[in-house]
């Protein structure tokens, strides 16, 4: 997480005017491999890391050590009782729906679940309770259409496709061909 666990490039003069004593912490490689247990590969992520699903997916680039179950390991407890456990909770899902995998979330005070391949929530516990979880999870194999574009190319085709219509839909509407006229509003006619 960028000003939590690293200090992207060239923001080093942001946490020094900061003043808080922060290590200098340098970004883990993107495509870890996953460990092999239970005749699963499992790929963990801490926190809110399953925000970016373009780097997750970059697990999913050999599909012979791709993951086959998601985790996700968090500590929201300073978050409270607030609305960014619903939050976590969804992206969770939708990363589950992305990838095609299960995705096991265990955190202090937050949604503990089991989120199925589909995105559904199949186990959970109470919030603010002290509990095991137990339910069963069941890995996937296939590799989902996002996670292959994604951990081949990440999203920047997509940015650069935006951008692209962006910039036709500015030139069609400020900048008319030549000889004509542009949008005529009730003033000019």
């Amino acid at each position: 997480m960028p000003f939590g666990e690293f200090i992207p490039p060239l923001f080093k003069w942001f946490t020094q005017m900061m003043n808080i004593p922060l290590g200098d912490f340098n970004r883990g490689a993107v495509g870890q491999a996953s460990f092999e247990w239970a005749g699963q590969r499992w790929a963990p992520n801490i926190c809110y890391e399953d925000l970016f699903g373009d780097e997750l997916a970059r697990r999913f680039v050999d599909e012979i050590t791709a993951p086959t179950v998601m985790v996700n390991v968090s500590n929201i407890g300073w978050f409270g009782n607030s609305i960014a456990i619903d939050q976590h909770l969804h992206i969770s899902r939708m990363r589950a729906l992305e990838l095609g995998r299960p995705m096991v979330r265990s955190t202090n005070t937050g949604a503990t679940v089991i989120i199925n391949h589909r995105g559904e929530v199949t186990h959970s516990l109470p919030r603010h309770t002290r509990g095991v979880l137990v339910g069963q999870v069941e890995g996937r194999l296939e590799v989902t259409p996002y996670a292959w574009w994604a951990g081949r190319f990440g999203l920047w085709p997509l940015w650069i496709l935006g951008i692209a219509i962006l910039s036709i839909a500015f030139r069609a509407i400020y900048m008319p061909a030549k000889g004509q006229k542009g949008f005529k509003t009730n003033e000019s006619k």
